[in-house]
Parts: C-alpha cells; structure tokens; sequence
C-alpha cells in the first residue's frame, strides 16, 4: 500500500492530500529514507513524520483494506511517539495563551482584570515582607 493511503487509512491526516503535501515537503520518511506518495510501505516498516510540531513514529504491524475506523487503528499500527513530546505540545499551548504581541492593541476588559489582580496580589507580598 502507498504511504499516503496508509497514513489515511490509519488516520493520522483527514485527508490524502494532506498527506501528499507533506510528503512533498519532506516531513515523511519510511526507515530513515524520505518518502514521495507513491512509496509502497510493508509490515514492519517504521514510518517517522511531523504533524502539529510533533515528531510520531509509527511501525506498521498490517495493511488496512480501507479506511478504518478509530477503535480499530491500533490493529494496524504501533505508536511509538514519546509522551514528552506529546507534553512539550501542551505547554506551548499553556505558554501561547499568556503571551500577547507588542502592537496588538488595547488590552481587553479581561485583560486588565488579570493585570489588577496580579498588581494586588504582588503589593500584598511586598505589605507581608515589610513587617
């Protein structure tokens, strides 16, 4: 089976071509080799490749007919991303939530909130340490 219908099958992309974009930008590769669409993937071949800032590896155990439903994937495949990748994800998610480009604009209502409430929290501690 091709590369890019196996990543469909499997579900990792919502759609072929998405997968062959990737492809053409070199984020796929299949045992250590960088794959085009069209290159025929087996039993046992390990593919690597980068989705959403994640780096997964995958090792195909079977060769789906069709697409699969979501319960049935782990028949098909072995994951082996690493966790930490998976929790680096979340932390760039927590860390791009607080951070606010300079030139944005006025800070909203709730923006302010949060400002005030830090101010008064941090005059709080300097009143405690004055003591």
């Amino acid at each position: 089976m091709r590369v890019d219908k196996y990543l469909w099958c499997v579900r990792y992309y919502k759609t072929r071509n998405m997968v062959t974009e990737a492809c053409k930008k070199n984020h796929i590769t299949v045992n250590g080799q960088v794959a085009k669409p069209s290159k025929e993937v087996f039993a046992t071949d390990k593919i690597t490749f980068r989705k959403d800032q994640i780096t997964h590896t995958v090792i195909v155990l079977d060769i789906p007919q069709n697409r699969v439903g979501a319960k049935l994937v782990d028949i098909y495949r072995k994951d082996e991303t690493p966790i930490e990748a998976f929790q680096h994800l979340e932390l760039l998610k927590l860390s791009k939530e607080h951070y606010r480009k300079h030139g944005e604009g006025r800070p909203t209502k709730k923006d302010r909130r949060d400002i005030d409430g830090f101010n008064l929290d941090f005059d709080d501690n300097e009143d405690d340490t004055e003591q």
